[in-house]
């Protein structure tokens, strides 16, 4: 074989798994990611990942999640 059969190869082996390393997500989006989420969902303290800003759209819910445990 030649080198370029090679590279041909490899090529076409690298999309291969690159196309199915990407078909479902590492964390999905309805599973605890820590053990401290899960604790306090499970006490029914659980805190949203996100909050809708004024302009509609989706951004980290910081203020909440970042708050005392004593004020919710």
């Amino acid at each position: 074989m030649t080198m370029a059969h090679w590279g041909f190869g490899a090529g076409v082996l690298s999309a291969a798994v690159f196309a199915w390393g990407c078909q479902k997500p590492l964390f999905p989006e309805n599973l605890p990611r820590t053990q401290y989420e899960r604790y306090q969902t499970l006490r029914g303290r659980h805190r949203p990942l996100h909050e809708q800003n004024v302009y509609g759209g989706n951004q980290p819910a910081l203020r909440e999640r970042l708050a005392p445990l004593e004020q919710q």
